[in-house]
């Protein structure tokens, strides 16, 4: 089992989640909205007058296999929504209770 961790601008809601959707039809995830932080490649996302931008960030617990094609999807969304707008980590879930 895998934990998948996609932190996305929050415009591109809607998009990112059609595409996980249409992947592998992601049923069971948590999702932060309005998430605030920076990243190596994009703007700040701090929700204020200088930044007004923030972020969403899902998270899923999948299997190995669902996990290989989210991370595909988010690939491929990078390439056509460029590299500010989507970033995925996956880790390994030793246990769930």
């Amino acid at each position: 089992m895998k934990m998948i961790l996609i932190a996305y601008n929050e415009a591109l809601d809607a998009e990112v989640m059609e595409r996980l959707q249409a992947c592998c039809g992601v049923a069971r995830f948590t999702k932060w909205t309005k998430v605030l932080g920076q990243g190596s490649h994009s703007e700040p996302h701090l929700l204020n007058h200088i930044w007004p931008k923030a972020n969403n960030v899902l998270l899923a617990c999948v299997e190995d296999a669902k996990a290989v094609k989210m991370m595909a999807a988010v690939r491929e969304a990078r390439q056509t929504l460029g590299r500010e707008g989507i970033k995925a980590f996956l880790l390994p879930v030793d246990d769930v209770t």
